[in-house]
């Protein structure tokens, strides 16, 4: 799962509309940004092996810090709070926190039975990968739905920004194909130095289009101030 991950991201723009779509995007993928550092340190484990499922060569091994369903509800509790610390806002705060464990519920519909509950316990997982038609219709469909959702409480102050969130949406897919046809990485460490590289990209996403466009139901006021923030507002 990938871009249904960014379709969570979009679609909570509609329930929490004062927080830009970079923090969005980052909760929703926290996860998986955590993931990569838990394997350099030798904390969690993956082993590549091409043909393990049809549309990812990667053996979950365990990563029961990152991707256990307890212990995202735990993430989901320190990302909300972070969130409400800065911006003092409970509203917006509760949405952030549950894209972070929404990430966990998506990855079980796609996974094999490799996502814990909690660390040591019972692991499950619906095995999407094993079914290209099935999995693309459903990723492509969130993701669908997530544009449908942001485009119908924010509004383009300008052309700029109508190309620029287009141009944002058609990078994200062309990265999301890329990456189903490129095969499995020559190393786990390399891919996971590689996979550090969306702590640069999945929050900075937000920004351009965050700048260029504002919620069709926030008052003047407020819309002001939040041009002046790409990320955490």
């Amino acid at each position: 799962m990938f871009i249904g991950h960014f379709g969570v991201g979009l679609a909570a723009k509609k329930l929490a509309p004062r927080t830009s779509l970079g923090t969005l995007f980052f909760a929703a993928q926290f996860l998986d940004l955590i993931w990569p550092i838990f394997l350099l340190l030798g904390l969690e484990h993956v082993r590549i092996a091409p043909g393990i499922t049809r549309m990812s060569p990667f053996d979950f091994c365990d990563y029961p810090i990152s991707h256990s369903l307890l212990t995202s509800v735990g993430w989901a509790l320190l990302v909300g709070g972070l969130y409400y610390a800065i911006r003092r806002n409970w509203n917006d705060a509760l949405i952030v926190g549950l894209a972070v464990p929404s990430h966990w519920v998506l990855d079980l519909l796609v996974h094999r039975p490799d996502l814990p509950l909690w660390p040591g316990g019972p692991k499950f997982g619906w095995g999407l990968w094993n079914y290209w038609v099935p999995e693309i219709v459903l990723e492509v469909a969130i993701f669908a739905t997530g544009i449908w959702l942001y485009l119908d409480i924010t509004r383009a102050r300008d052309h700029i920004g109508r190309y620029a969130f287009w141009a944002l949406m058609g990078f994200s897919f062309i990265g999301w194909v890329a990456s189903l046809l490129a095969g499995a990485p020559p190393g786990v460490r390399s891919m996971a130095w590689g996979a550090l590289s969306m702590w640069i990209v999945i929050p900075g996403r937000g920004g351009p289009t965050n700048i260029a466009k504002q919620s069709r139901k926030i008052p003047e006021s407020i819309r002001a101030r939040n041009f002046t923030s790409s990320f955490l507002r």
